[in-house]
């Protein structure tokens, strides 16, 4: 069976798709906050940690720091529930900006991932000790609704 990786575009519309997104985050004033004004880098390891995340390489895991690296950044920055669904908005509206497939179990399994990450970033942007930190310490691996 075809993984999500592969439905999305490998890794090329894995990364057309992220720097979409990336670029309205970093116009949104909601959400631009978040993230400065940016990280050169923020593109690439989005873009590995969903590949690895929808049965790509694994990339991020290997040679990025994996889930640790991405409970660190998002440590201290405090979100909120309005800027947790503004992101959810802005990942949908750049799925659709650029192509991704539309079909219905693809976009299903897309905002899935997207409000689940979200929400564990939500909660991990809050925890002051370990123990607060949402319980999942690797990258997920997503796959097709049933």
């Amino acid at each position: 069976m075809e993984t999500l990786f592969e439905h999305a575009g490998g890794q090329e519309g894995l990364h057309r798709f992220v720097d979409a997104f990336y670029g309205s985050v970093l116009a949104d004033p909601l959400l631009q906050p978040l993230f400065g004004r940016g990280r050169p880098d923020h593109v690439t390891h989005l873009t590995a940690f969903t590949a690895e995340t929808f049965g790509g390489p694994t990339t991020f895991t290997t040679d990025m720091g994996g889930f640790a690296h991405l409970i660190a950044v998002h440590r201290g920055l405090k979100i909120t529930e309005e800027q947790r669904r503004r992101f959810v908005e802005l990942y949908m509206a750049a799925a659709d900006a650029v192509g991704l497939p539309a079909d219905p179990p693809f976009r299903e399994a897309l905002r899935s991932h997207v409000e689940f990450g979200s929400q564990v970033a939500l909660q991990n942007s809050h925890a002051e000790t370990d123990d607060q930190l949402h319980p999942i310490r690797e990258v997920p691996l997503w796959t097709w609704p049933e």
